[in-house]
């Protein structure tokens, strides 16, 4: 080349242009083989279903249109990229001086979202689109990725450094499961190598990852979360190849063989019982020999009543319209044993039935479930713990006692969930035995947020399991 001395090419051998157009035929058919995308050419932008799984009965509408926006994102994304790389059928070097107008089209993809959820279907989708426009391009899971580059140190066709560079170099690199790597420090620092690469010279890149961005290493995750220049996807749809399973295991009450059975169609509305007598156990304010306020229980009896089975029955009511449609909050009140628990379990069953996803627990076995990741033999950070929580479609915290039942620490973790549920707008079933003044002066941000979804059931409670043959099911008319 033709430089003055001191200048990053003086002295170097480069090839003629009547070679540059083979040379990068070369690289792009060497990519493709690396890629083993012949195995995914089936995957397209056309046969993704952005419905979700056609097993799963139903899915909620935010999950639907997260797909839709997904797909959209993505699409728009290869059109970009094809904008990007319109004009240069010669591949170039991030050495050579490129147009502004191929600068200002570049970004980069990142697709995160659980398994089975469509990451690599779309990521694929976009490869195969590009290969079909001729763009250059790799696919590659990242473990194989780091493979092929060790493996290189031994292969006498090509070498480390020529592999290396194809990589860096590539128009479009998409890296699919990014964070299933063995995090080895050779590993971690060739990856950051190629994406530091790619960031400072903006060439296109698509990521799909399990992890939330706090679980990637600190170097990368910086550059991942440049909102200018990364377009950031969370995928929130159940897992396309398990469509029925669709609650968290190690946490929802859900997959217990008495929450299991609690539907409505079991739940009791004890029309018969009114005029009966039940005991029941208050709490009421006293003063001691000295004059203090304490508070004590005692034992009552009280009759049940058909003002008290009304209220019973426009909770089921309301229960089953959340179940039908969840949106927004639902809040049960009521002491222990008035049937609650049943009801937030019924919604749950309901959604899980009809396909989509619920995770229920009770709210001190929430608290306990995120200090395991605390654990030395924990393998799960505290922050997917939380993460998982805090985005379920369908989040149901049965038994919310007062505050100050619980350590700062633990407070402060539940108000985060509520809030970050509360913001997104996430459906949400809390159950509590709080009365609507207590809750209020316990909860007084939660209260005035969700004021009009609060049901409180005062009837007495339940004092033995009654087969009934009534329905909790109403008539139409009664669900209007």
């Amino acid at each position: 080349m033709d430089v003055p001395q001191g200048h990053e090419k003086f002295g170097r051998l480069e090839p003629c242009i009547c070679r540059s157009h083979e040379i990068a035929q070369n690289a792009s058919q060497r990519l493709y083989e690396l890629s083993n995308l012949n195995r995914l050419s089936h995957l397209n932008f056309s046969n993704f279903n952005p419905r979700g799984n056609p097993k799963a009965l139903y899915i909620t509408p935010q999950e639907i249109d997260n797909l839709h926006e997904t797909l959209t994102s993505c699409e728009q994304f290869a059109e970009n990229l094809q904008s990007w790389y319109a004009g240069n059928s010669v591949a170039f070097t991030v050495d050579e001086e490129k147009p502004d107008s191929i600068k200002k089209n570049q970004m980069w993809l990142l697709l995160e979202g659980g398994y089975g959820c469509g990451k690599t279907h779309l990521a694929a989708a976009i490869a195969n689109d590009s290969v079909s426009r001729g763009i250059p391009t790799l696919f590659i899971t990242v473990p194989d990725l780091l493979d092929s580059l060790r493996f290189a140190f031994n292969d006498p066709v090509t070498t480390f450094e020529t592999r290396f560079e194809d990589v860096r170099n590539v128009a479009l690199l998409v890296l699919d499961d990014f964070g299933t790597q063995n995090a080895t420090p050779w590993a971690q620092e060739k990856l950051f190598q190629i994406i530091n690469y790619r960031y400072t010279n903006h060439l296109p890149t698509v990521i799909t990852t399990n992890l939330i961005l706090d679980e990637i290493e600190s170097r990368i995750r910086s550059r991942l979360q440049d909102n200018l220049f990364v377009k950031h996807i969370r995928i929130t749809t159940l897992d396309y190849r398990r469509p029925t399973e669709t609650s968290n295991p190690g946490i929802s009450m859900l997959s217990l063989p008495i929450i299991h059975k609690m539907t409505f169609l079991n739940f009791n509305t004890r029309e018969d019982e009114i005029g009966k007598e039940e005991k029941t156990v208050v709490t009421v304010e006293k003063q001691d020999k000295f004059g203090n306020p304490i508070k004590e229980k005692e034992i009552i009896k009280e009759k049940v009543t058909a003002e008290h089975i009304a209220d019973l029955r426009k909770t089921v009511n309301a229960a089953i319209k959340f179940a039908e449609k969840p949106e927004g909050w639902f809040v049960i009140l009521g002491q222990s044993f008035c049937g609650k628990t049943h009801l937030a379990a019924a919604i749950g069953n309901h959604r899980i039935a009809l396909g989509g996803q619920a995770i229920m627990t009770e709210v001190i076995s929430l608290l306990d479930y995120l200090k395991t990741t605390f654990g030395r033999n924990s393998d799960v950070t505290f922050d997917r713990r939380f993460h998982e929580i805090s985005t379920s479609p369908l989040l149901i915290l049965d038994d919310l006692k007062g505050s100050g039942a619980n350590s700062a620490w633990a407070e402060d973790k539940l108000y985060q969930i509520l809030t970050q549920r509360y913001n997104a707008n996430l459906p949400t079933v809390v159950t509590s035995p709080l009365d609507p003044d207590s809750f209020a002066m316990n909860y007084p941000a939660l209260w005035n947020r969700m004021l009009s979804d609060v049901y409180w059931i005062r009837v007495p409670p339940y004092r033995r399991m009654i087969r009934t043959q009534k329905t909790a099911i109403p008539k139409k008319s009664d669900r209007n």
